[in-house]
């Protein structure tokens, strides 16, 4: 399904947008790549993604990367802090006005480029280009993407902005009790793959009433606690269908193609994969941490998830997100993610059946486009 056949905005009249992310964390660059792909399919040529932080200094980039993975997987209770700090700095701000040469490198860009609407993913920005703005240099206007949900850091919206689209109602009520203007907040959803919308009807699940083999997806990302274990036990459960995504562990991919060798029911382990979209859209369980990028396209792809681990902070509102629907669970060991799948297919999958219609209330697919429309629209 594509939405440019549906859309009544000729191609013409799209507008040009530059779309700023940051790899600190997957859903920044999930959500800027699939608004980018939204753009490109209704209009070609009509956006440009760029990463400012890997441009204006690479190595240091990288270094930066690398210690916000290894605080978030191995030293938990320091991001915390750090994530708090943040959230509660005055001096934050007034730190990030002394970047001159990410503001210089981002004002030679959008002259270069010269777009006629900005697209953030990552809340630094919203300070870099208010600051411009304030010099007179800046006059586009500027949306931002906020990725995160209901535990959302003030600095989405510290620094203003002429909007913020968020994921869902859950955050856009969180946003107004913190002084953003009703008015300026969207909720349009979390710009996932233009693939879900395109295929909600080309991946059907087969209702487990109607006696489908349950299939579980598990997610292993970097610092997955009690990973191989986790695997272990889902490919021991004789009536599941099983796929194990491990990305670029090989030792433990090679584990897991041993261990599935004996297994009557099909079994898939997978290293690092671009099937993730119709994964979800054909399994009927996802197993993962709750990270941004992948919960969201859970919700998109109306697949319950099953949430072994959470990063403090950002990923803790992912969670609360499911929660409050009562979908999934929050089960951080083997034994617990067992009893919860067993508990969802109980009964020809009376719990999974409920877990899957709450999510058909929140599913937003085409957010992508409807933010690309939006943008249009301004």
């Amino acid at each position: 399904m594509s939405l440019s056949s549906q859309s009544d905005t000729s191609a013409s009249k799209y507008k040009k947008i530059l779309i700023l992310t940051a790899g600190y964390g997957e859903g920044h660059n999930a959500a800027a790549r699939a608004l980018a792909a939204a753009s490109e399919e209704l209009s070609p040529g009509s956006s440009r993604v760029v990463d400012l932080f890997s441009i204006v200094s690479p190595k240091m980039n990288d270094i930066a990367r690398k210690l916000y993975i290894h605080m978030i997987n191995k030293t938990p209770k320091l991001w915390s802090a750090a994530y708090s700090w943040m959230d509660s700095s005055a001096l934050l701000p007034k730190i990030i006005k002394t970047f001159k040469v990410e503001h210089e490198t981002l004002l030679k860009i959008i002259n270069k480029e010269n777009p006629e609407v900005i697209c953030s993913s990552y809340p630094v920005y919203s300070f870099l280009i208010e600051n411009l703005r304030a010099q007179g240099k800046v006059t586009v206007p500027h949306f931002s993407i906020v990725t995160d949900s209901i535990s959302i850091n003030s600095l989405w919206w510290k620094a203003g902005a002429d909007g913020w689209f968020v994921p869902n109602q859950d955050s856009a009520e969180c946003m107004v009790l913190h002084g953003v203007p009703a008015d300026k907040i969207h909720n349009l959803g979390f710009p996932v793959n233009p693939f879900f919308w395109r295929n909600t009807t080309n991946f059907t699940r087969t209702s487990l009433a109607h006696g489908a083999t349950p299939k579980v997806l598990y997610i292993i990302n970097s610092g997955t606690r009690f990973a191989e274990e986790t695997a272990t036990a889902l490919l021991a459960e004789a009536d599941w269908e099983i796929t194990c995504a491990v990305g670029r562990d090989d030792v433990l991919k090679n584990k897991l193609i041993e261990k599935a060798k004996e297994r009557l029911k099909p079994a898939s382990i997978l290293g690092w994969t671009n099937t993730i979209p119709e994964l979800l859209m054909t399994h009927h369980v996802v197993l993962s941490k709750a990270g941004g990028a992948t919960t969201q396209e859970a919700i998109a792809a109306c697949c319950p998830m099953i949430v072994n681990q959470i990063v403090p902070g950002q990923e803790e509102g992912n969670y609360e997100l499911l929660r409050r629907r009562d979908i999934g669970s929050l089960s951080q060991t083997p034994d617990a993610v067992i009893a919860s799948l067993k508990h969802a297919f109980s009964n020809s999958g009376s719990v999974w059946e409920k877990w899957n219609s709450a999510l058909k209330q929140i599913s937003q697919p085409r957010a992508a486009y409807s933010i690309v429309k939006h943008l249009n629209s301004y």
